[in-house]
């Protein structure tokens, strides 16, 4: 079955926010989010995608089944969560292009996908004329109980992407998670970044 990948932009991005929720709910229920989400509070989440017009949400497709998500929004309107650690330490939000979630199918990792999400969205950005990308991602202790003995980080694939982990920039977020699911768990994610090029 041939994969496709393909962008939609602004309003044309509400007609996969289903799509987009239910691969959130079952991707990020695995190490090292542990989410456990519901699909109402996850379209709301997705519905500021759809509510912004420089947004980007890259899909990919198996005969029309959307296998995997990939998102991003000028950083400017995004959660104010992620917005903050760049006000706190004086950077010009407007330069910025913050990639929000990639999300992907099990049956599909490894063929490449994920670099497809980050072409795609940094051609976005680009086009856009923003300077700069950014992405943040949760830690959690070598020692986590919930650690699967074969877990691998991501952080050798971003570096190979030209991404930097920036320790000083964390936001702090809580989400109700499948080890603490009556209440919300407070949670740091460090923020990496690239910078995109005047070329772009």
């Amino acid at each position: 079955m041939e994969l496709v990948v393909r962008r939609c932009t602004g309003a044309r991005v509400i007609d996969h926010l289903d799509d987009a929720a239910r691969l959130r709910i079952s991707v990020f229920r695995e190490f090292p989010y542990l989410y456990a989400g519901d699909e109402a509070a996850e379209r709301e989440y997705l519905r500021g995608y759809a509510e912004c017009e420089g947004s980007v949400m890259v899909l990919a497709e198996v005969a029309g089944r959307v296998v995997g998500v990939s998102t991003g929004m000028p950083l400017a309107f995004a959660d104010p969560a992620f917005r903050a650690p760049f006000e706190d330490a004086g950077g010009i939000i407007g330069d910025w292009f913050y990639f929000g979630e990639s999300v992907l199918d099990p049956e599909w990792r490894g063929r490449g996908i994920g670099h497809r999400f980050f072409d795609e969205r940094e051609a976005h950005a680009g086009s856009l004329h923003y300077r700069h990308a950014c992405f943040c991602a949760v830690e959690r202790p070598v020692d986590h109980p919930l650690r699967p003995a074969d877990y691998r980080s991501h952080d050798v694939f971003w570096n190979k992407r030209g991404y930097r982990k920036q320790a000083g920039l964390r936001a702090r977020l809580g989400w109700r998670q499948i080890d603490s699911p009556e209440a919300d768990v407070r949670n740091e994610l460090v923020f990496w970044t690239r910078d995109l090029g005047p070329q772009m």
